[in-house]
């Protein structure tokens, strides 16, 4: 919360009304002590957007009634109708302002806190992802579903632990969608599990985002967990080939790579169909779960 809004949290209530109501208080003093010479009616703003957050809209726009009465009375201008309508119009809608904008930021803050409980109490794993497909949230369940090495999700890309999501999210110029989808998933240590996964994309501003449920079905489907120490022996691999995999599992694409390795986009190239070889795979998204299989510790 920005710090300045810490003003208007509830228990500083009475503390604010009496502050707003000395501010109104010095600053008619003023105006009325240099009538003459300097009119001071444009103050009343302030005492009025502090005490906008915790007053009925009905009396804010009565204060600003008040104070526009007030900066007309000690004014050194002859009476005018037109301007005391402006300028209650000014103050009353200044006041009124602030509170709807406080209000709605407060339903937003309530709404957001309610949210973020109810993801952190689920028994379900959700994770949201951002537009670079790495994990954004994560929820105790998620991180006891995938249980990584630190004991954090946060900050580690998604295909590390279930590729498909990642390639979903990637659609950038496709239309927000709903879908459920049922895949392999691994586990840090190197096991892998049957994963239904229910997700939604959308956007934060125009950066795109996925939110996803996901659920441990392996013992429904009598599939059994296998560490990765159970597949046959892995084939070595070159420094240029593992630095380029690291880069494909976190979802980068050949042009991405070319230019986070300093390498040419045809170097890229060769370096995959090397990996396709080795991995005894035709696809990028296999060559990924292979990948995570047989060389998640190098990774």
């Amino acid at each position: 919360m920005w710090p300045l809004e810490k003003v208007w949290e509830e228990h500083n209530r009475t503390s604010v009304l009496i502050a707003s109501t000395t501010i109104i208080v010095l600053i008619a003093i003023a105006d009325w002590w240099t009538k003459p010479f300097v009119a001071f009616g444009v103050l009343y703003l302030f005492p009025i957007m502090l005490a906008a957050r915790f007053l009925p809209r009905w009396v804010v726009a009565l204060l600003g009634v008040g104070c526009a009465v007030l900066s007309e009375q000690f004014s050194s201008l002859d009476r005018s109708t037109v301007r005391l309508a402006f300028e209650t119009l000014a103050l009353a809608g200044c006041g009124l302002f602030v509170s709807e904008l406080l209000r709605n930021r407060r339903l937003t803050f309530q709404s957001q806190e309610r949210l973020k409980a109810l993801v952190e109490t689920s028994p379900a794993a959700i994770v949201t992802v951002d537009e670079r497909g790495f994990i954004e949230l994560a929820n105790q369940a998620a991180v006891d579903l995938m249980a990584p090495r630190n004991g954090v999700l946060v900050g580690d890309p998604i295909s590390a632990f279930l590729p498909e999501l990642h390639h979903a999210l990637r659609w950038e110029e496709a239309p927000q969608f709903r879908a459920t989808m049922q895949c392999r998933g691994h586990r840090a240590n190197g096991e892998t599990f049957t994963a239904d996964v229910w997700f939604s994309t959308y956007k934060e501003g125009i950066k795109p985002k996925l939110a996803a449920i996901i659920a441990d079905v392996s013992e429904e489907n009598g599939v059994s967990e296998t560490p990765a120490t159970e597949h046959l022996e892995r084939v070595p691999l070159t420094d240029r080939e593992l630095s380029v995999l690291r880069l494909v599992v976190q979802g980068l694409a050949n042009k991405e790579i070319a230019g986070s390795l300093s390498i040419s986009e045809s170097t890229v190239k060769n370096t995959l169909q090397q990996l396709f070889a080795k991995s005894n795979v035709r696809t990028r998204s296999r060559l990924v779960r292979e990948a995570l299989e047989q060389y998640r510790d190098l990774l």
